[in-house]
């Protein structure tokens, strides 16, 4: 969608470029920067799949108008460089005649923007440029600049990390119907086990995450006919209060591996620790991303969650009794001073393990047992670790084949900037 929009915006500045001597062709130029800026954050968030469409184009010639999209990863004199989301480094120019307006992210046109000087940029902005390439086909003489600041966009992620933990539901997929529109997911919590429904519309945004990554950012644009049982998903959207019953606003799912077993050994070079995978009795070689999430569960804390997993009633601990994570969001729960709950929601597993103390690859010694979900992988790549867990050895006893003890871990690490939905958006 974004492509397509961008190849017919191209295809009409080219047209009115005969006329560019004009007045009125350079009123149609800026009235090109001002619609391209309505497809600003698509393009943003379409960064992978663009990327490997200009993959298969040849590079555009010296002197041709560019549009670079990208972060700003420095500022010197009035050149700034940056990291384009196609994964090339160019060197931007700012002319006393470069037009720069600053919008805020998810803006379709820039009714609302306003005029920024080059003193005001940062590392870390977000930006969209027009200008010409130079001989070097390396720097960019800018004719007029698009800015999202850094500042800007960390409040929209952490808006909309916020909105995925009121109204959004995870769980394992059970059954997906494509001709209804319907998708079946098992959800446990420290509360149980139950199946509730999501309901996918034609409005409906669907993402698949990609095999080797656990970047919210590398997630593809997807289908319903994609998800199938066995996967993990997450959607938000609006819940029906007397069924529990979800109409999705957007969904993103994944295959996801589960691994549990004792370190075999751990690799500082590469980052990585090898596990001797319990079910399989094979030897699994993780890599450790700076999005993976380690935590060490206290023997209570594991204690309590293996009792859950037993069907038993858990003691009493310090913060209090483990809640349902199916209270409905925005039903006025309100927020408790445990630490427990957010204000439209109960506590989870995934917040439960936020509290818990971080791990570090030195700490994982051999013959410590530990519990993975992970990507997928690929024939070129190593899953990647995306939840790890050290003092599982209970919850291993209560579920020796691993299943109802993983889909504990969510895969939805929301913390992180670069892996929150709503990234570059």
């Amino acid at each position: 969608m974004a492509n397509s929009a961008v190849r017919s915006l191209s295809a009409r500045y080219n047209g009115e470029a005969v006329i560019a001597h004009s007045r009125r062709a350079n009123c149609c130029a800026w009235q090109w920067v001002l619609a391209i800026a309505s497809i600003f954050t698509l393009v943003s968030a379409e960064a992978v799949s663009q990327s490997a469409t200009q993959q298969t184009q040849p590079p555009p010639a010296a002197g041709s108008v560019v549009k670079p999209v990208g972060t700003v990863k420095a500022i010197a004199g009035n050149s700034i460089t940056l990291a384009t989301d196609s994964g090339s480094t160019l060197t931007v120019t700012i002319q006393d005649s470069t037009r720069m307006v600053r919008t805020l992210p998810g803006q379709k046109d820039l009714q609302g923007a306003t005029p920024v000087s080059f003193s005001q940029l940062q590392v870390g902005d977000r930006m969209l440029v027009r200008g010409t390439l130079a001989d070097d086909g390396k720097s960019v003489a800018a004719a007029s600049v698009i800015i999202m600041t850094g500042a800007d966009i960390a409040a929209k992620q952490e808006r909309e990390r916020e909105d995925w933990r009121k109204r959004g539901m995870g769980g394992l997929v059970k059954a997906v119907d494509p001709a209804n529109g319907t998708i079946t997911l098992t959800v446990s919590s420290m509360g149980g086990t139950k199946t509730a429904v999501i309901h996918v519309s034609k409005d409906t945004i669907i993402r698949r995450y990609a095999p080797d990554s656990v970047k919210f950012d590398d997630a593809k644009p997807g289908t319903l006919v994609q998800i199938q049982p066995g996967d993990q998903l997450r959607a938000r959207g609006a819940r029906n209060v007397e069924t529990g019953e979800l109409s999705a606003d957007e969904i993103v799912s994944g295959r996801f591996r589960n691994v549990a077993g004792p370190v075999v050994a751990t690799d500082a070079a590469s980052n990585s620790v090898t596990v001797q995978d319990l079910l399989t009795q094979s030897h699994v070689t993780l890599k450790l991303a700076p999005e993976s999430q380690l935590r060490n569960l206290p023997p209570m804390v594991a204690e309590r969650i293996a009792m859950r997993l037993k069907g038993g009633s858990p003691p009493n601990a310090a913060n209090g009794p483990a809640q349902n994570t199916e209270t409905r969001s925005g039903a006025g729960s309100g927020s408790s001073s445990d630490g427990g709950r957010r204000p439209g929601g109960a506590q989870d597993f995934q917040q439960m393990l936020d509290r818990m103390p971080p791990v570090t690859l030195a700490d994982l010694q051999k013959g410590s047992v530990v519990m993975a979900v992970a990507t997928e992988g690929s024939a070129s790549t190593e899953p990647t670790a995306i939840t790890l867990l050290t003092g599982v050895e209970a919850i291993l006893t209560a579920s020796p084949d691993n299943k109802d003890a993983a889909m504990l871990l969510s895969p939805w690490n929301l913390g992180g900037a670069e892996a929150a939905a709503g990234a570059n958006q």
